[in-house]
């Protein structure tokens, strides 16, 4: 056994023990970021007035007027995160749900971005990181993707 290998083996062994849980870690990702958002699209849908004049009033949405944002907004915090739980089309909907996160933060910067609210900040970009990490390593084995792409008979 050279040197090398004595050095580097603590971090193989932590790779053979670690690597079985990495699809688990991407399910649980899948899961939390994904019930963030599907909260709030539930929110929106439920009370619409509450959401209308939010979008009207509050978030600076640009480029799209008020009521187009404010059904863009809903329709993204509901499709995407369902799909990702699934596991379907896990990259594009980890993309599709990272640039909702990336709007929300941006519609509402005037908040997100004063003292005070570093917190709500911090968890954007929780969600995004755990989108980022979805979108490059993928949604795991245990998704709707690995079952569909398995060789059929």
């Amino acid at each position: 056994m050279s040197a090398l290998d004595t050095i580097y083996g603590p971090n193989t062994l932590a790779a053979r023990l670690l690597d079985p849980l990495q699809s688990v870690f991407a399910l649980g990702a899948r899961l939390y970021v994904s019930w963030q958002f599907l909260k709030s699209g539930y929110l929106k849908v439920t009370s619409w007035d509450s959401t209308l004049y939010l979008f009207e009033n509050e978030y600076h949405t640009p480029l799209l007027s008020p009521h187009v944002a404010a059904v863009a907004g809903a329709f993204g915090e509901l499709f995407f995160p369902s799909l990702l739980v699934l596991g379907f089309m896990g990259r594009l909907s980890a993309i599709g749900l990272f640039a909702v996160n990336a709007m929300a933060v941006i519609s509402y910067s005037n908040v997100l971005l004063a003292e005070g609210f570093e917190a709500a900040l911090g968890q954007h970009i929780l969600w995004g990181t755990l989108l980022v990490f979805l979108i490059v390593y993928g949604p795991g084995i245990f998704s709707l993707d690995r079952v569909l792409k398995r060789p059929r008979f």
